[in-house]
């Protein structure tokens, strides 16, 4: 068994009062005390930096826990093992003997292990007549036992400073996303501001980061992100408070000029009554169109919108009734309220999720709305729905069809009867 006296090191090591310390502490241990030492080097790891200790040191230490004969660290089991350095070195691995020498001198300094020399400063243990420990000389992991409590606290101080370092990061990569794509989202609106001075002041922030910052740089950091992200913000609502008012009053207007609901209950019924023949008329049209040749198509499409119901819209486009523009462009009815379009309003509710879904910008809609008139950018945004396939970039592409009608170059026509001829064969029906 270990007794409890105080030994000194052998040969020139010499005795400090920090040894002396760490005997006394393991001199106090009480009778009953024990733990796991697998699960108490498990703590070890994590609190190694707080305990001044690096990885060779902790690989030495687990080869001298294996020579510890039970899982179970206790006072009554003893506390001393004794292996030479050769087989120190052959259980970490082949690590060099003078190596061992100096973890085993790096673990003592650290207070998790005590000397306990022999007369000679060999490793050795004497054992009575049956066999039992009488007096063993070697390491003692009595300071393990003994600061159990204080290395499990340490290593839980670890793991929540690790868990908060990881949550600060993830938090300042949300506020470098939002920032990038908030800004981004401004220069590419248009919005008015100092957008590449707010970008030069984002970026000084990220690169003025250390490549391995502490807690409270990532602290600072996040504060300045999230004050940045802040101003952001606080410009662009003005912006969209202020666009929405100013939208919804211009949007209004248009729509009481544009969508008279007697004109809309006039169209509808003659659609649905007519369905069949409609599509027979459009079948003749476009036999028509063939034999008059190429020279006559503009004559030919002026004809097709009278015949059709055709009126004048914004920008001087003429829209079609809301039947036809239905039987062209068939897959609009999906973004309808519960699936059916009954009215332009409906149709117009659906175009605006079609556009987002597309990814158009808001400013390009609003744009073509301006310029051919909600009715006609709705049916628009039908068309290109239906034409999704054969559309890299609708939005660049509505972009190219607003610039022709402004300059009278643009006719929904011919765009809805060559879908209108797509889709006759399928015989979808339109709710």
């Amino acid at each position: 068994m270990e007794n409890g006296s105080v030994t000194t090191p052998f040969g020139r090591r010499s005795m400090t009062l920090g040894m002396l310390s760490n005997q006394v502490m393991a001199g106090e241990i009480k009778p009953d005390q024990s733990v796991d030492k697998w699960k108490l080097f498990r703590a070890l790891c994590e609190a190694k930096p707080l305990l001044g200790i690096g990885d060779r040191a902790l690989a030495v230490l687990n080869a001298l826990l294996s020579f510890y004969p039970k899982n179970e660290l206790a006072q009554e089991n003893g506390l001393i093992v004794f292996p030479s350095n050769i087989q120190l070195s052959l259980r970490t691995h082949g690590m060099a003997e003078q190596t061992v020498r100096r973890h085993l001198a790096a673990l003592v300094e650290a207070g998790l292990l005590l000397r306990k020399d022999s007369p000679n400063g060999k490793r050795y243990v004497r054992r009575d007549r049956a066999g039992e420990v009488d007096e063993a000389f070697g390491f003692s992991l009595a300071p393990l036992l003994a600061r159990a409590e204080e290395i499990e606290q340490l290593a839980a101080e670890v793991m929540a400073e690790r868990l908060h370092v990881q949550r600060l990061r993830e938090r300042i990569t949300l506020c470098r996303r939002d920032i990038a794509k908030l800004i981004e989202a401004a220069v590419e609106e248009e919005i008015p501001g100092d957008w590449q001075g707010l970008c030069c002041e984002f970026r000084d922030l990220i690169e003025g980061l250390p490549r391995s910052p502490t807690t409270a740089q990532l602290e600072l950091l996040l504060d300045e992100l999230t004050a940045l992200r802040t101003d952001i913000l606080n410009q662009l609502e003005i912006r969209v408070k202020s666009t929405k008012q100013r939208g919804n009053a211009d949007y209004i207007e248009r729509h009481i000029q544009n969508s008279n609901p007697d004109s809309i209950s006039e169209l509808e019924p003659s659609f649905e009554t007519k369905q069949g023949a409609m599509a027979e008329q459009g079948k003749g049209r476009e036999a028509e169109r063939l034999e008059e040749g190429r020279g006559e198509a503009a004559q030919s499409r002026q004809e097709e919108s009278r015949q059709s119901g055709g009126r004048n819209d914004g920008g001087g486009l003429k829209s079609f009734p809301l039947g036809l523009v239905l039987q062209a462009c068939p897959e609009i009815l999906a973004y309808g309220p519960d699936g059916i379009i009954r009215n332009w309003r409906d149709l117009m509710a659906a175009a605006v999720i079609v556009r987002s879904m597309l990814g158009v910008s808001p400013s390009a809609y609003e744009e073509a709305a301006n310029v051919m008139g909600p009715e006609n950018a709705a049916t628009v945004m039908a068309c290109i729905l239906e034409r999704g396939g054969h559309i890299n970039s609708a939005g660049g592409y509505l972009r190219g069809l607003t610039r022709r009608s402004e300059k009278g170059e643009f006719a929904i026509g011919p765009m809805l009867m060559a879908l209108l001829r797509a889709n006759a064969p399928a015989g979808r029906r339109v709710g």
